[in-house]
């Protein structure tokens, strides 16, 4: 990256930037290693890249140029003759420029815990301390109902006067694909109660964005409807996990052998005090990856420090920035005491069953309506 960095001081004059867009490249069913690229290009030029809906890259308007014909499939010397054709840079340098801009990409798509900055040379920005056109995540809230009676910190089921049907979701998804959001997780309430759900994740699989869902995951112990989802293109479930509920357990082994990437949410209460450690162990013998954690008290503040010790200890990532459920208290806001995230309103937005929009889960400030609003003053609304 330093000689492509050379290579940006040599240009003379800046070209016609790239058409403003959102750009989707995914691996062949066949590919020995899957992976999906979402390339956003900004008004200015620069562009993000997001690698499998977790690495986010800002790069510069060159890097973003590399990273267009990446996401296109160039030929490398097809790429470089371009790329020379619209700077002051010989085609071989502009060729080798992009060959090593794309070994650096996918060396980071093949070891996911390198540091983009330290190990590629790629800039560091503090996360969602850039400007963004559009959220990089939507939070669909398909549905408030809940399999149990609904306390209301869990589904506050009083904020809805209707749900929304399946094409008007479909309108949001599509909508959204067109503002340049790559990213949606289905969550609710319990979304699983919704009989659209695996054609709703069909649809916005079909525009190209990546899809994930929050769910008590009760009904994936049915093998044909956990079928369903993944034959609809599911790429990553965060399932609530009931320590308690022998079908929770269940539902975590099935989708566990079903090959779909899996966060477990623990919402830690006091009587976790005690079988913590046990728990964080079952996980980690299953083979579970990624952990999500919250405390149902804030006092619990200890225990959550606690959890991420003994979960960095097994190797389980822990997962921070995705919805939790209602009423579980985020483990960074007990530790800031800050009521809205860093990137609520900004890296994703929060969509009730009505299509309202909220900066993220639980910050009752109306932006807009998805539905019936333009985009722009959704946008504008968000400040």
């Amino acid at each position: 990256m330093n000689r492509i960095r050379d290579t940006i001081r040599r240009f003379q004059a800046s070209p016609q930037f790239l058409p403003v867009g959102t750009y989707h490249f995914q691996t062949s069913p066949d590919a020995p290693q899957q992976y999906r690229l979402h390339l956003r290009l900004e008004p200015d030029g620069r562009g993000i890249l997001i690698i499998n809906a977790s690495t986010i890259l800002h790069l510069n308007q060159t890097a973003a140029e590399y990273a267009y014909h990446m996401v296109h499939g160039a030929p490398e010397r097809e790429a470089g003759i371009q790329i020379a054709s619209r700077y002051h840079v010989r085609p071989d340098q502009a060729e080798q420029d992009y060959r090593d801009f794309k070994e650096k990409v996918l060396t980071l798509i093949q070891t996911p815990d390198l540091d983009p900055a330290t190990f590629l040379d790629f800039e560091r920005q503090d996360p969602y301390s850039a400007p963004l056109s559009a959220p990089l995540r939507l939070d669909c809230a398909l549905t408030y109902q809940t399999i149990t009676p609904a306390d209301p910190r869990v589904a506050p089921t009083d904020r809805v006067v209707r749900e929304l049907s399946t094409q008007e979701w479909q309108a949001i998804l599509q909508k959204s694909w067109d503002a340049g959001i790559p990213h949606i997780v289905f969550t609710g309430g319990e979304p699983t109660l919704r009989t659209d759900l695996s054609g709703l994740v069909g649809y916005a699989e079909q525009l190209g964005q990546v899809t994930g869902l929050l769910s008590d995951g009760l009904r994936l112990n049915e093998p044909a409807y956990l079928q369903a989802l993944l034959q609809s293109g599911l790429d990553h479930l965060m399932l609530i996990l009931q320590p308690d509920d022998p079908a929770s357990w269940q539902a975590l082994e099935a989708v566990l052998a079903g090959d779909l990437f899996t966060t477990v949410h623990l919402t830690l209460t006091a009587k976790d005090q005690e079988r913590l450690p046990a728990l964080l162990q079952k996980l980690a013998e299953m083979k579970v990856t990624s952990l999500s954690l919250s405390a149902d008290d804030p006092a619990l503040a200890g225990l959550l420090q606690d959890a991420r010790q003994q979960a960095a200890y097994l190797n389980l990532s822990l997962a921070w920035d995705l919805p939790v459920p209602y009423s579980a208290l985020h483990p960074v806001a007990l530790e800031v005491g800050e009521q809205a995230s860093s990137g609520a309103g900004k890296a994703w937005l929060y969509v009730e069953p009505d299509g309202d929009v909220l900066p993220e889960q639980g910050i009752n400030r109306v932006l807009g309506n998805f539905l019936n609003d333009p985009w722009d003053q959704i946008r504008q609304n968000m400040g």
